[in-house]
């Protein structure tokens, strides 16, 4: 029997829906089309960000030394590299929900800001049981361990989670560890998905 379900974020339950304003600093500043998430998220920096060596606000800092942008300037690029990302907020409504009859929690690759914008910019943290963040735990998706902490902080094995992601290695992972999974696409029909799993309206 399901007992949790647990959620990525970024790419789930927010996605960018309007690439103008990073495409706009990739042409200002001479990078490729998507290499502007490469610094954000997949750089070294990025990396250490999300791992929880280095803070968000260091990796912006380091961002604007590379790129030699002024304080104005970076505060604008950061504006602009998040303003076409969009909460899906029919998708946080079913899984609203879905709180009275199961535990709710997210694993999310992310810096150490996550926490406030979860709170103060999405105002959704409170749909959440549990919050497992790879900068506070200082391991990412998909090390088996980042799995294995939030099961054992919701008290549930494996086949009695279900994880929802748009990764591919990271639904491999835990499909290996025996949790149900559902791999997230912008097409996905959860509600429809967790139907096929038992999961109905928020009724078990």
């Amino acid at each position: 029997m399901i007992k949790a379900i647990i959620f990525d974020f970024g790419g789930v339950l927010l996605r960018t829906q309007n690439r103008q304003g990073r495409r706009k600093w990739e042409e200002k500043l001479g990078l490729e089309e998507w290499e502007s998430e490469v610094f954000v998220f997949g750089s070294e920096m990025g990396t250490k960000a999300q791992m929880g060596e280095i803070t968000n606000q260091r990796l912006w800092e380091w961002i604007g030394q590379r790129f030699s942008l002024s304080p104005q300037e970076l505060t604008e690029f950061q504006h602009d590299f998040w303003a076409g990302d969009v909460l899906d907020s029919t998708l946080i409504d079913y899984i609203r929900s879905l709180k009275k009859y199961y535990q709710i929690a997210m694993i999310s690759n992310a810096s150490d800001s996550l926490r406030q914008n979860l709170k103060d910019r999405h105002h959704i943290a409170d749909v959440f049981d549990l919050i497992v963040c790879s900068a506070e735990e200082q391991i990412m998706k998909p090390h088996k361990e980042i799995f294995l902490r939030t099961m054992e902080r919701l008290g549930c094995g494996p086949a009695e989670a279900v994880f929802v992601d748009d990764s591919e290695p990271n639904i491999q992972a835990a499909r290996k560890l025996g949790m149900v999974t559902v791999h997230f696409r912008p097409s996905t029909d959860v509600p429809s998905e967790f139907m096929k799993l038992g999961i109905n309206g928020g009724k078990r």
